[in-house]
């Protein structure tokens, strides 16, 4: 499973603080405040230091914005050239998908959370979104494969079936705590056990 790298987290600023630190918080604020709703004061205050001082680290909030998102789409769509996602019989390179994809959520939670919650105001969030239905249609195309060979039941469109999927995976977010009694492994295999008996029905 792809895990979190934070691209450029490795730049140094202002003491006590990273790129990758200022990242995190600012992926926290917006989550919370929303993306637009959220100033250079907001997140100079949550971080404790001056606005000033946080552009030691980044140039603008819309910076900020695509490292995230990169961040949660760079992850995703790193599942897909996994072994495991390109070789092998459809189903169970569909299973191997929304597994990887589901340790990406559970790994990079307040990052997807972001990238979910995106309304497509400025450009950069409709190229996110547009590259998150791309996964998606890449989902798309395995469930149709898996359905033409006979693994997955054939009565359910295919593109039906990716919505439902994922709106279950991506409802995740709204509830899951990392760190708590339920391991990211077992969340996978709950939603897949729940999702393929349904599907192999």
């Amino acid at each position: 499973m792809p895990t979190p790298t934070v691209t450029a987290g490795t730049r140094r600023g202002r003491p006590g603080h990273d790129q990758a630190s200022v990242l995190r918080t600012a992926v926290e604020v917006f989550n919370q405040h929303g993306y637009e709703a959220s100033s250079m004061g907001t997140l100079a205050e949550a971080l404790g230091i001056s606005k000033s001082a946080i552009y030691h680290h980044v140039p603008s909030k819309e910076d900020l914005l695509r490292l995230a998102l990169e961040e949660a789409l760079g992850g995703l769509e790193g599942v897909l050239t996994l072994d495991g996602a390109t070789s092998g019989a459809p189903d169970a390179r569909l299973e191997f998908v929304l597994r990887e994809t589901i340790g990406v959520l559970v790994a990079r939670l307040p990052f997807v959370t972001l990238l979910l919650r995106l309304r497509g105001n400025t450009e950069m969030e409709r190229d996110a979104m547009a590259r998150r239905r791309a996964f998606d249609r890449t989902i798309t195309g395995l469930v149709s494969q898996a359905q033409a060979d006979g693994t997955l039941r054939g009565d359910i469109a295919a593109g039906t079936i990716t919505r439902l999927l994922f709106g279950t995976i991506n409802s995740i977010v709204e509830w899951y705590k990392p760190g708590g009694s339920l391991s990211a492994k077992k969340l996978a295999d709950d939603v897949l056990a729940m999702s393929f008996q349904g599907l192999r029905g």
